[in-house]
């Protein structure tokens, strides 16, 4: 059974960064393509970034360029650095891990950007 916890959050300022660490306990983990989503409050959770089994990265519109998401086999985690942050980036962040059409959730992290 896979298991994701997400840690890295909390309030910051405009401007500031923050990393967002996903750790996986399971098998397999080099397999599963990983991604971040978020969800701010009264909104739809949206995609932020994704990485494949190969490494290959994408991005939302909206984070290109600030935000750099990563993944490391060995350690069997993932992170999300986040640079430049926005009020608009405030939102429970959440980690999925995905395999033969089976997804794995965490449990979330809340970054809030503020001044």
């Amino acid at each position: 059974q896979v298991q994701l916890v997400e840690s890295g959050g909390g309030l910051v300022q405009p401007g500031d960064s923050l990393r967002l660490s996903c750790a996986f306990s399971g098998s397999m983990f080099s397999v599963y393509a990983m991604a971040w989503y978020r969800q701010a409050p009264g909104k739809q959770r949206e995609l932020v970034a994704t990485i494949t089994s190969s490494s290959s990265t994408n991005y939302a519109d909206s984070v290109k360029g600030r935000f750099t998401i990563s993944r490391d086999n060995a350690k069997k985690t993932m992170n999300l650095r986040m640079d430049n942050l926005k009020p608009e980036d405030t939102a429970v962040y959440y980690c999925s891990a995905t395999w033969r059409e089976r997804t794995y959730w965490g449990q979330g992290s809340q970054v809030t950007v503020s001044s």
